[in-house]
């Protein structure tokens, strides 16, 4: 049955042609800076620094999702995957489209990337 399913499933290779242009971007952007609100900050100086500032933890969100770039900013807008319109790729669309929707309507805060 497994093998039915996987044979008859809707194919696509957005995921791997997302990884070849995020592959791509590290090969050619080895050392840009991780954001800071993303850093860890175990000690004091790391704070201070900034570390860690206004990060949002997605999970305490009643949605589970906050608008937030993880992305550096050289890279920020960027997009790797784009799903196709075949199987549970046309839900992950629609996921995909009300992300964007609360990234357009936040204001002063730090946009989602990737």
């Amino acid at each position: 049955q497994a093998t039915v399913y996987l044979a008859t499933a809707p194919k696509s290779n957005s995921v791997y042609s997302g990884y070849g242009l995020a592959l791509d971007d590290v090969k050619n952007h080895p050392n840009l800076p991780v954001p800071l609100h993303i850093r860890n900050a175990p000690t004091g100086l790391m704070k201070s620094l900034g570390y860690g500032d206004n990060y949002k933890y997605a999970h305490d969100d009643s949605d589970g999702y906050i608008p937030q770039d993880y992305l550096p900013d050289n890279l920020r807008g960027r997009t790797y995957y784009e799903p196709t319109d075949r199987g549970y790729e046309q839900q992950v669309q629609t996921l995909m489209a009300w992300w964007e929707d609360l990234r357009s309507q936040t204001t002063g805060s730090q946009g989602d990337s990737g």
